[in-house]
């Protein structure tokens, strides 16, 4: 963990007073390796750490970079409709006063013209794909794309989508910076590389993971 103010001058300050006003007072490990390795420079980044570790506040510095200094959009990326929902809720008691935020992950053969109006669109990987081919026209306006859970590209059933989705992403938009999360990715540094992007792991973790076998009433640990 370390302190916050240490890391002042790495952070633009519209972003900073909105940790301060948050009641950030440190920083866990991935969020500091994070701006080390250039987040708040559009540097694209893969985050392998373990649940609970702190990597969604790294998509969310992103997103206040991309919205607060760039001047664009942000679109965060999830698995699952009920993910998206939640995730809405999360951010929008968070940052309501900050930017406008919305949903999309209903009907996929809509180009869903009113995003245009909002900062950060919260989305599926499937409703994400139907916006590129009907040519949303407010995707040129988006700086940074965060892909949670983005080791289900090897999910045979989402994994193609997926993949497709990022290459079209980079094509589309030169300067994107695409934001990479998840706890289980078996070859991080491959699809870093994949992605262009810096690796960041750490195993830091908020309460100790202890192993052990339940067997006949009883634990034991390793």
């Amino acid at each position: 963990m370390s302190d916050l103010l240490k890391f002042e001058k790495k952070i633009p300050k519209k972003i900073f007073d909105v940790l301060k006003k948050r009641g950030f007072e440190t920083l866990r490990p991935c969020q500091t390796k994070s701006i080390n390795k250039g987040l708040f420079e559009d540097k694209n980044l893969l985050v392998c750490t373990p649940t609970a570790s702190g990597k969604t506040l790294v998509a969310e510095l992103a997103i206040l970079n991309a919205i607060f200094h760039d001047k664009g959009k942000a679109i965060y990326v999830v698995p699952l409709r009920a993910l998206a929902s939640e995730k809405f809720k999360d951010f929008k008691k968070l940052y309501i006063d900050f930017f406008k935020i919305a949903i999309s992950s209903g009907d996929i053969d809509s180009a869903d013209s009113y995003l245009a109006k909002y900062d950060l669109i919260i989305t599926t990987s499937e409703k994400l794909d139907s916006l590129l081919r009907h040519k949303a026209h407010w995707l040129n306006q988006v700086k940074v794309v965060v892909l949670d859970e983005i080791h289900l590209l090897n999910d045979p059933g989402r994994g193609p989508t997926l993949e497709i989705l990022i290459t079209i992403l980079r094509k589309l938009l030169s300067k994107l910076q695409l934001i990479g999360l998840s706890a289980t990715i078996g070859n991080p540094q491959e699809l870093a590389d994949w992605l262009n992007a810096e690796l960041v792991i750490d195993t830091w973790r908020p309460v100790r993971l202890d192993k052990g076998v339940f067997f006949d009433g009883k634990i034991e640990f390793n």
